[in-house]
């Protein structure tokens, strides 16, 4: 089992009255800051630093060229998970998922079967990220890793779950040189040299 941290407060621009799932998507189709949904309530998605950016820009690309010629796709921030059991639409930074993507109903622009989940830690967002966001991208059928990359140094975190079949026994794994490589279990073995996560990036 992975302990827990309680979920900090993101922003205090959180909404005083509830909000059903489509007034959410009618306000996010035309926000200029995206915002996550969390059972009628939304919060405002702090914005990210050039390095937060590079890096994840860096992912998308060694991934897309990586897997372009199997069953994985990849995907950016663009795109919502939706998480069912817990009435939350989230962004992540990358995310990838195996085969054809499992939309939420109709929608277009909201998935629910992400196989691989990267997130890129802010200073804002890091308890969340390692915490209540991971534990609830864990009631995800579909979701077998996770990488926790820091903006200020060489280190990623990996979290691969064991077993198919629960998602109680995840194995973590750190790797903090940018000699280093991770092994994407998810991903067919795929290495992932910590070099490719930090072009350019100057600490």
């Amino acid at each position: 089992m992975i302990a827990q941290t309680s979920p900090p407060n993101l922003t205090s621009d959180t909404t005083t009255t509830r909000l059903t799932p489509d007034e959410y998507r009618a306000i996010e189709e035309t926000a200029e800051e995206r915002h996550e949904y969390c059972n009628g309530e939304i919060i405002t998605m702090p914005g990210g630093s050039p390095a937060h950016s590079r890096i994840a820009v860096d992912m998308t690309t060694f991934l897309n060229l990586n897997l372009r010629d199997t069953n994985f796709q990849t995907y950016n921030g663009d795109l919502r998970i939706w998480i069912p059991s817990f009435n939350h639409g989230t962004y992540a930074d990358v995310f990838v998922i195996d085969g054809e993507p499992e939309f939420h109903g109709e929608r277009t622009d909201e998935i629910l079967n992400p196989l691989l989940i990267v997130e890129v830690l802010s200073p804002s967002t890091e308890a969340y990220d390692r915490g209540e966001k991971f534990r609830k991208y864990r009631s995800l059928p579909s979701f077998r890793e996770y990488l926790i990359v820091s903006q200020i140094e060489p280190y990623v975190e990996q979290y691969h779950n064991l077993d198919p079949n629960s998602n109680d026994r995840w194995e973590w794994q750190v790797c903090d040189s940018i000699d280093g490589s991770i092994v994407l279990h998810s991903l067919n073995n795929l290495e992932l040299p910590l070099s490719e996560i930090y072009r350019r990036i100057n600490f």
